[in-house]
């Protein structure tokens, strides 16, 4: 089904590459699971590739992914291996959103590029314990104070995503005399800077999503490189859609794994495979019924984000395909479960780790109440709009 929305020969380039370590990321997977183990042979495999410049753009030296182009890689690689594809995933987002929107300085964006092109890596540090994710609007308890031509940044960050790689940390902090939320671009080797591994979870365990520590780490003023107008939420960032692409791709190895079963599983109760069961094929069905769906979704907000002519008319339709893709990730992987019945909840079967990863994604941003609510929001502000309008004011 994914060849539907390979559309270019780029696309089909990156994915002949991804292919090839295809086996090598699967054959990891489990022994990543079971061991709370980051992939960090699979980053470096993929950052020979480039990979880490996918959604740099072609005018400062990267390879100028687009949305689509990035939701289309990140799928692939997920199918092979979730804990790779969601931790160098963070990063791509992160580049595609600043090079996009400018957010910072030219002379910054010049500087960083440079490094992305080195193969450097960063990540959004936002959430903290006191607060949760910062889509609800909490402030953050990291604390930046002035200090002549320095910042002093103190906190705590969890949920900080491929921290064993990650070469910068770009990492929000309250600024008491400005009164508003900064964020600052810390590199990893900066004193006071470290990692406490607390990482000890049931699902994506190979992400090691560590708690950032900073203790009166020090950086210079122009490391204050963003100070945005809202605490959280904003202008759409299209760039998001790398985290339900993830779990889409969980889903497909799921129903790939089930749809092998039902041709290869032949109980001596049958002349053949269990394919010929009405029952299993109704899950296949159902099971290819949902994958389609989500990725008609995903693939179409992403192409409508790449379009300069439709992307300001996208309200929701980000956080609607996440919440879209990632629910039917889970029927997926739950469907395949019934499917191939107790064999898998075997340890060593890969359906259960597939069961437990995809429901990581409920608790990725932006969380399902969140996006049902701005869907409220935004109809009766529509309606008042409207009104508004037929009586001339």
């Amino acid at each position: 089904m994914i060849n539907l929305y390979i559309k270019t020969e780029k696309q089909q380039q990156w994915i002949n590459r991804l292919e090839e370590l295809e086996d090598k990321f699967k054959s990891k997977s489990a022994d990543i699971d079971e061991n709370s183990i980051f992939p960090k042979e699979n980053v470096e495999d993929l950052l020979k590739l480039g990979y880490a410049s996918l959604t740099l753009p072609e005018s400062y030296g990267g390879k100028g992914f687009s949305v689509y182009d990035m939701v289309l890689s990140q799928e692939i690689l997920a199918s092979f291996d979730a804990n790779t594809a969601l931790s160098v995933g963070w990063s791509l987002g992160v580049v595609g959103e600043l090079y996009e929107k400018k957010l910072w300085t030219q002379e910054r964006l010049d500087f960083f590029a440079t490094e992305v092109l080195n193969g450097a890596l960063i990540n959004r540090s936002v959430s903290e314990a006191q607060t949760g994710s910062p889509t609800r609007g909490g402030r953050p308890g990291t604390t930046a104070i002035k200090k002549g031509d320095s910042w002093v940044l103190n906190g705590r960050k969890i949920f900080t995503t491929a921290s064993p790689v990650l070469s910068y940390f770009l990492t929000s902090a309250w600024i008491k005399e400005e009164e508003r939320i900064g964020f600052f671009l810390i590199p990893r080797d900066t004193e006071g800077l470290s990692i406490e591994e607390t990482w000890d979870v049931v699902s994506m365990r190979g992400t090691s999503s560590n708690d950032l520590v900073l203790s009166n780490v020090t950086v210079h003023k122009s490391n204050l490189v963003e100070l945005p107008e809202f605490a959280s939420g904003g202008k759409i960032n299209g760039w998001l859609l790398h985290i339900p692409a993830t779990y889409l791709g969980i889903a497909q190895a799921a129903r790939d794994y089930a749809v092998h079963f039902a041709n290869t599983h032949s109980p001596n109760s049958l002349n053949g495979s269990i394919a010929q069961l009405p029952n299993v094929q109704q899950l296949l069905g159902e099971i290819d019924l949902e994958l389609t769906k989500a990725r008609l979704v995903i693939y179409g907000v992403a192409s409508s984000y790449d379009n300069e002519s439709t992307k300001e008319l996208l309200t929701n339709e980000v956080s609607v395909a996440k919440h879209i893709v990632t629910n039917s990730a889970i029927t997926i992987v739950d469907k395949a479960m019934r499917l191939v019945g107790a064999k898998s909840l075997q340890r060593t079967n890969p359906l259960q780790r597939y069961y437990r990863d995809v429901r990581a994604g409920l608790h990725n941003p932006p969380m399902d109440d969140m996006t049902i609510k701005k869907l409220a929001l935004t109809a009766l502000e529509e309606d008042n709009n409207k009104k508004l309008v037929k009586r001339g004011d």
